[in-house]
C-alpha cells in the first residue's frame, strides 16, 4: 500500500526527513512516532501529495506521489490535526458535500454520509451545525469525511490531540471498529503512547527525519527496554547482601532498593524472593514494572517521547522545522 526509498524533504537548510525507506503491506494499522520535529507529519504530507519531496520516491496505492496525484488522492483519506468541517454547516451536509467531491453522485453520497453517521454514533447530532459539536464529535465527523469515499488508505494525523480520555477511548474503538469491517489500511501519528501500543500491530520510530526502530510493540519493547523489578529494604546493608546472592538480571543497587532488569519479570518475582528469603534477607517492598514504548525511544534517542525539539547537539532543531513545515 505505501513503498517509500529514501524519502527526503529538506525546507531551506533543514532535513525535516531524512531518506526514509519504509513499505506498509494492504491491511496494516501502523503507528508513526517521534517527537515534534521529527518528520511525522511532513512524511505524511508527501505521501498526501500535499508538498513534494525533495529526493527519493514514495508510491502510494500504487502510484507515483508525484507524477499521479490524482489517482493517489482518489485512494485515500488524510484527516489532518485540524477541525476540516465548516463551523457554520451542518455535519450531514459536509459529508454530502465531501462525497460529491470525490465524485459521488448525489444519492450514493447520501447513502454513504447515513452509513458513517451511523457507525461513527453521529445520529443525534449529524443535523446539527459543526459549531455546536463537542470536541470527540467533531474528530469523529472528521473521520467521517476522510473516509466518506471508502479509501484504501486512511492517514490520521494526531486523531486524538485535544479530546479528553472519554473521548479519546472512543474515538480508538471507532477506528477499530471501521478497520475490522471495511479492511482500510491506517497510518496514524500519535504522541499518546497508550493510543500506539493498543491499537497498533506496527511502530515505526522515526527521530531526525530518520526511521530508527521498525516492529511490533511487543517486539520493540522486549528489545529496546525490557521488564524491571524494584526490591526494597531495611537497610542498605540488606540490599548489598541481596545483590551478592541474586543471580539474575542486571542488579543495581541504590541504597536500601535493588532494581533488576530481566526479561519476564512477573514470573521471576516468585523465584527471586524465595532465594533471598532462604538466604535470610527480607524484603519489605517489590515492584515489577513493565516497559512502555516511552521507554523505547528513551533508550533508543535519550530523550523522552514527549519531549519536543533536537537533542542538545544537533543541528535540526524540531522547532524550527515545525515553523517551516506550517509556513
Amino acid at each position: 500500500m505505501i513503498e517509500t526509498q529514501e524519502l527526503t524533504k529538506h525546507f531551506k537548510d533543514v532535513r525535516a526527513v531524512d531518506g526514509i525507506s519504509l513499505t506498509v503491506a494492504p491491511g496494516e494499522l501502523v503507528a508513526l512516532l517521534g517527537p515534534n520535529g521529527a518528520g511525522k507529519s511532513t512524511t505524511l504530507r508527501m505521501l498526501t501529495t500535499l508538498i513534494p519531496p525533495t529526493a527519493g520516491s514514495a508510491r502510494v496505492a500504487g502510484f507515483d506521489v508525484v507524477r499521479q496525484q490524482r489517482q493517489v488522492r482518489q485512494r485515500i483519506g488524510y484527516i489532518g490535526q485540524g477541525n476540516g468541517a465548516a463551523h457554520s454547516q451542518r455535519g450531514r451536509d459536509e459529508l454530502i458535500s465531501q462525497g460529491r467531491a470525490y465524485g459521488l453522485r448525489a444519492p450514493a453520497a447520501r447513502r454513504r454520509a447515513a452509513e458513517l453517521v451511523d457507525s461513527l454514533g453521529l445520529g443525534e447530532v449529524a443535523d446539527r451545525t459543526v459549531s455546536t459539536l463537542s470536541g470527540g464529535q467533531r474528530r469523529r465527523l472528521d473521520i467521517a469525511m476522510g473516509l466518506i469515499h471508502a479509501p484504501e488508505l486512511l492517514f490520521l494525523d494526531e486523531p486524538s490531540t485535544g479530546l479528553d480520555p472519554q473521548n479519546r477511548a472512543n474515538l480508538q474503538e471507532h477506528i477499530l471498529a471501521l478497520r475490522a469491517r471495511q479492511e482500510t489500511t491506517i497510518v496514524l501519528t500519535t504522541h499518546y503512547l497508550d493510543e500506539a501500543d493498543s491499537m497498533a500491530e506496527r511502530v515505526i520510530v522515526v527521530d531526525h527525519g530518520r526511521v530508527i526502530a521498525d516492529d511490533t510493540p511487543e517486539r520493540l519493547k522486549a528489545e529496546h527496554a525490557g521488564d524491571r523489578i524494584t526490591l526494597g529494604f531495611d537497610h542498605e546493608t540488606d540490599a548489598a547482601r541481596a545483590a551478592s546472592v541474586l543471580t539474575v538480571g542486571r542488579v543495581h543497587r541504590y541504597g536500601p532498593r535493588l532494581e533488576i532488569a530481566v526479561p519476564g519479570a512477573p514470573r521471576l518475582v516468585p523465584g527471586i524472593l524465595d532465594d533471598l528469603r532462604s538466604a535470610g534477607v527480607g524484603v519489605t517492598e517489590v515492584e515489577v514494572t513493565r516497559p512502555t514504548l516511552d521507554d523505547v525511544f528513551l533508550n533508543l534517542t535519550g530523550r523522552s517521547l514527549r519531549e519536543g525539539g533536537a537533542a542538545p547537539g544537533s543541528e535540526t532543531g524540531s522547532t524550527r522545522t515545525d515553523e517551516l513545515v506550517e509556513a
